[in-house]
């Protein structure tokens, strides 16, 4: 299911790009608005409890503009994303709590699209969050919303980051079961294709790694300093996450490694099958090389060619081929024998 498909068919909706709009208020469930009434919601929680959460559609030209006339939102976060700004941070700027989260695909099997960037706007009363193309997190948590109901702004975006490590997690899963077939299938003559997949496979979760391992680091340095209005229980709660995040990443670290080894595996029982091919061929040669050598000492067309005229020259002739043949491939199998 699509962020797209869930979505209301509104006029407003689709010149300003919103995709999604939420009202939260305490003790009470989100409510779902348009962009014609969220303005409205928005003057009125400026001074009250709960806030406003816009999930944005980049693509649309006047979203950028809408949300600067309307909102205020600083132009830094428009900065940020006009940039191409896809590494993973967190980080606050003026009071304003600014995030670039990326949503991994996992296919080991498509070489189509593998992350999806979100830029998330979050100051008092306001959570924006902005994309290009659909994300699973925004996704998964949006189908969430009705029985998690965060009651504040940083509250939605530590849903948004748990959202994110299950994704990476159930990847991670993902890609063990996937190399955990690999290994039982590394005997039966499907080396070759194993061997790309597990490439194609590495490089994805190794992009993966780059675009998300800065994110705890960045948890961190946030909460040393963290907003004024960031309350002690959710800087509390992204610690945990950190922390959590980190053992995931670590467990993605070595998935990757063990997927070099199997490479490495891999590659060294295909050399060795290479290795005794050629020793096969090369017996072979040295075999017919004496046979070689008589045919073509006979075949000259000169005078003198011995035992043109002896009734037994042939059998004497096949006599001294297969002599010179067992000692040729004496030698040639007496180093496998030693080894």
């Amino acid at each position: 299911m699509l962020e797209d498909k869930t979505q209301k068919i509104d006029f407003n909706d689709e010149v300003t790009g919103l995709i999604y709009g939420f009202v939260f208020d305490e003790n009470r469930p989100p409510r779902r608005v348009t962009s014609g009434q969220i303005l409205d919601e928005y003057h009125q929680h400026k001074n009250a409890s709960g806030f406003i959460w816009l999930h944005i559609n980049l693509n649309h030209a006047a979203a950028e503009k809408w949300l600067k006339k309307q909102f205020s939102v600083e132009s830094f976060f428009f900065d940020e994303i006009r940039n191409g700004s896809h590494s993973t941070r967190i980080e606050s700027q003026d009071n304003v709590l600014f995030a670039v989260l990326n949503d991994a695909n996992f296919q080991p099997d498509s070489s189509g699209e593998e992350t999806a960037t979100l830029w998330l706007y979050c100051c008092t009363g306001l959570v924006i969050t902005a994309r290009h193309k659909p994300l699973r997190l925004i996704e998964r948590l949006f189908r969430k919303l009705e029985y998690l109901s965060p009651g504040t702004p940083s509250a939605l975006l530590v849903h948004l980051l748990e959202e994110q490590e299950e994704v990476l997690e159930q990847i991670v899963r993902q890609a063990n079961q996937y190399v955990d077939q690999v290994e039982e299938r590394l005997l039966s003559g499907h080396v070759k294709k194993n061997r790309t997949r597990l490439g194609r496979m590495r490089r994805q979760l190794l992009r993966f790694q780059r675009l998300l391992a800065p994110e705890p680091a960045a948890l961190f340095r946030l909460m040393n300093r963290p907003p004024r209005w960031l309350n002690a229980e959710v800087v509390a709660d992204l610690r945990q996450f950190a922390e959590e995040f980190t053992v995931v990443l670590n467990d993605l670290v070595g998935l990757t490694e063990r997927i070099r080894l199997l490479q490495e595996e891999i590659s060294s029982s295909q050399m060795e099958q290479n290795n005794r091919t050629l020793y096969v061929l090369t017996v072979i040669t040295v075999l017919a090389l004496p046979i070689n050598i008589i045919a073509g000492f006979f075949g000259m067309n000169v005078g003198g060619i011995p035992l043109a005229s002896n009734p037994h020259g042939f059998m004497l002739l096949v006599l001294v081929v297969v002599v010179f043949t067992v000692i040729a491939g004496w030698f040639a199998l007496r180093k496998k024998d030693d080894d």
